[in-house]
């Protein structure tokens, strides 16, 4: 039962390093503007086994062995970059993620008018 049970939990734990590792947990940047955005999201896992033996007259050896994993993935906000500034954004405010979204407009316009203003400077 040993080496079965060792199989178990090496077969877990490769499916938790695959999953978690940093793409799982930093997407893939895009560009917005003169902005680099990376969203963020936060894992976090659980992992629980057992196993056990027992011997009965009646019916003999019995063995037995359970192990499973749990993952949960939630975005947390944004790292952006616009030159050598960066900041954070979180999506836990009042409205979560749709509060953010709600600015994406403010901040597109804010970006022509900046640029319409070099443009004029011209």
């Amino acid at each position: 039962m040993e080496a079965n049970f060792s199989t178990v939990i090496e077969k877990l734990t490769e499916f938790l390093n695959r999953e978690a590792k940093t793409e799982t947990v930093v997407g893939e940047q895009f560009i917005l503007g003169e902005f680099t955005c990376v969203p963020v999201v936060r894992v976090g896992m659980g992992l629980g086994s057992g196993g056990g033996e027992g011997d009965s007259s009646k019916n003999g050896k019995g063995h037995g062995l359970g192990a499973g994993v749990g993952m949960g993935i939630e975005p947390i906000g944004f790292l952006v970059t616009k030159g050598s500034e960066i900041s954070f954004i979180s999506t836990h405010q009042e409205k979560g993620i749709s509060k953010m979204f709600d600015k994406v407009p403010d901040l597109l316009m804010s970006l022509i008018q900046k640029k319409d203003s070099e443009q004029a400077k011209n």
